[in-house]
């Protein structure tokens, strides 16, 4: 089982490094035109954050390499990308670039470390950085379905109201003499 367990962990590994180099095509395009054009840095900084914290999780668990190790070459090749995108970049994206990887990547990621190896030991620390982990896993890659959302909502309200406009199509205006005599009064006040 173990072995089973390493052949899909250098698999995932394979994968992730593949993840980490999608985005080279659009550094290539970024140099080669001078200019970050209309690309936001966001998606690179958090997952610097990612990978850094992922590392520290891979280096922090016992038998955890291949985690460490990938999520080693992740930092490498995220920092690249906001070294180039800090290069390329205007003036205010770059400030607003800078700032970004001060607070996430060296101000979140140092506080996070103190704070799990100061305050907590073995499996409790463990888990702790897991959870970080996940939790930023889950809101990089949940991010986009927040512009699915209300799309998904407004169809749900589109749909009731196609399928009421469907049962009440052909109703008929009410001879109700209560409505009427609600309606009338309300407009005599």
């Amino acid at each position: 089982m173990e072995e089973l367990s390493f052949i899909v962990g250098v698999i995932g590994n394979v994968i992730s490094v593949l993840v980490f180099l999608s985005p080279v095509g659009t550094f290539w395009r970024i140099v080669k035109n001078g200019s970050t054009e209309d690309f936001e840095s966001l998606p690179y900084v958090c997952t610097l954050l990612s990978s850094s914290l992922w590392t520290y999780y891979g280096i922090t668990k016992p038998g955890a390499y291949l985690v460490a190790t990938v999520n080693g070459f992740g930092i490498l090749a995220e920092a690249v990308y906001v070294v180039l995108f800090l290069i390329y970049a205007p003036r205010k994206m770059r400030v607003k670039t800078g700032i970004l990887v001060g607070i996430l990547n060296v101000g979140f990621l140092a506080a996070a470390i103190l704070a799990t190896h100061l305050a907590l030991e073995g499996d409790t620390r463990i888990d702790a950085i897991g959870f970080m982990c996940a939790g930023l896993n889950i809101i990089m890659y949940g991010s986009p379905l927040a512009a699915m959302v209300p799309n998904g909502i407004g169809f749900l309200l589109g749909t009731a109201q196609l399928i009421l406009y469907a049962l009440y199509r052909k109703a008929r205006p009410s001879n109700d003499t209560i409505s009427q005599g609600l309606l009338e009064q309300g407009f005599q006040k």
